[in-house]
Formats: C-alpha cells, sequence, structure tokens
C-alpha cells in the first residue's frame, strides 16, 4: 500500500538547561537512546525556551529599572513597570494597547504579546522571565552545525514559540528561527488535483511543523525537543524574516 507517514516524536528527559548547556549533544544523545538516533532528513523542532535559557536570556525583573515612559504603560496595561520596560528594550515600536494587552513589533519584526517574554516554564520564580533568543535563525543553524558534527547527518532545524493570533482565538506554535529548510512551500504555477492553476498559495511550511511538534510538546510535559521525521520538506539555507510581511502590507497594522 502506498501512503504517506509522518512522524511526531517528542524526546524524554531533557533537564533543565543553564546558560552554556550544549543543545546539540543533549539532543543527539536522546535521540540515540529514545529512537537509534537522529537521521538525514530529520527535522528537529526546538522550544525557544531552552534557546534562550542556554543562550542566557534570563532576567530578573528586580534587577531591571524602568523607565518613566514604561512607568506610564505599565499604568495603562495594568502591568509592572519592570516587565514593560523589558518588553519596550526588545521592542523595535508598540503596536497596540488595548484591554491589558501589549502588543509590540520585536526587534526580530515579530507582532506578539510583550515582546514574546514568558514567565512559564523558567524557574518556578515570579520574578525571572525568559527573552526570545536574540537571534533565532543564528541559534537554529548552530544547532544544526553542530548536530553534524557530532553525528554527521543533515537535519533542518525549526526554533518554536507560542503565539496567539489576531484572527483566531487559541494560541499555536510558530517557527521563530529556521535551519536547512526554507520557510515556504510555493504552489504558484502548479495544477490542483482539478487541473486549475494556483496562482497565490504558498504554505508556511514551518509554522505548520512548528504547530504540529507542539502537540507532542504540550506545555507541561517537560517536551522541548520534538522530531519530525518522513516529512519531504523543502531544503535550504533561508531566514524566518522571509515570512514576516511588512508593514505596508500587514492588513492588521
Amino acid at each position: 500500500m502506498n501512503y504517506k507517514k509522518i512522524e511526531i516524536i517528542g524526546l524524554k528527559g531533557i533537564p533543565d538547561i543553564k546558560a552554556g548547556d550544549d543543545l546539540a549533544k543533549m539532543i543527539c544523545e536522546k535521540a540515540d537512546e529514545q529512537i537509534g538516533g537522529l537521521r538525514e532528513g530529520d527535522i528537529i523542532v526546538v522550544a525557544s525556551k531552552i534557546v534562550a535559557k542556554a543562550e542566557g536570556r534570563i532576567v530578573r525583573l528586580s534587577d531591571v529599572q524602568p523607565s518613566p515612559f514604561a512607568r506610564r504603560v505599565a499604568e495603562l496595561t495594568g502591568k509592572t513597570p519592570e516587565l514593560v520596560e523589558l518588553i519596550l528594550r526588545e521592542s523595535n515600536k508598540i503596536v497596540k494597547m488595548k484591554n491589558r494587552h501589549l502588543i509590540v513589533e520585536t526587534k526580530h519584526g515579530f507582532v506578539c504579546a510583550n515582546a514574546g517574554i514568558d514567565k512559564s516554564n523558567v524557574a518556578g520564580d515570579e520574578e525571572v522571565v525568559s527573552l526570545l533568543p536574540e537571534d533565532p535563525d543564528q541559534s537554529a543553524r548552530r544547532i544544526k552545525e553542530d548536530i553534524m558534527k557530532i553525528k554527521n547527518v543533515d537535519v533542518a532545524v525549526i526554533i518554536s514559540d507560542t503565539f496567539g493570533r489576531a484572527w483566531r482565538r487559541g494560541h499555536v506554535n510558530f517557527a521563530i528561527g529556521v535551519a536547512g529548510i526554507k520557510v515556504i512551500k510555493d504552489y504558484r504555477g502548479s495544477q490542483d488535483m482539478y487541473g486549475y492553476m494556483l496562482r497565490v498559495t504558498q504554505i508556511a511550511v514551518v509554522d505548520e511543523l512548528a504547530a504540529a511538534a507542539e502537540l507532542a510538546m504540550g506545555k507541561s510535559d517537560r517536551i522541548p525537543v520534538v522530531v519530525i521525521r518522513g516529512y519531504d520538506y523543502p531544503r535550504g539555507d533561508d531566514s524566518i524574516k522571509n515570512l514576516l510581511y511588512p508593514e505596508e502590507k500587514d492588513l492588521f497594522r
């Protein structure tokens, strides 16, 4: 029988990550123990939280000195001035403030709540937050290159994070950094099953893979790394920036 099979495999037992930890080595070791090792063409989806921890992107709020502007925004949003100060430092601009929400454009170009700064799954301490990795594409490339050095297998790497969406309820895992995979699968110029020529269809394949990986990660299962196996992805060097709309084309700004 001819059929497609895609596996989504969560790697268990990854310990709490500290600054300087070797993520690629941990991923390879857990893959060796649990799935017989990594294979050529595997896609490794890594939660941004452990990347941030390994890169030292953890901040104690009591160490932050808020500006007068941060204090004013804090009054308007109901957030602490220290958290607002961090959000502003990580942002290019404020996009929207409404109903205690603070939506910004991060320095990476992502439009999201609170610049992606998060208290969950960090240290069990309300005072400690994680920032997004400074350059998620570079983080993904580093993990990919280190896996190649350790195991001599060519894999794709996606760094993922959970964002809300302006047009639907609920949160979804998005790709925020990539290596070894094209961010878009372009169907323009091809025909559908009835011969209709596709003119606009471009699938954000890395976002679909990040969302699929979250099914195995969960939010409290301590599975921050997922291996997706069996998907024939578009290979090549790319950047997550190629998924971002410039503001003049963004229908929601």
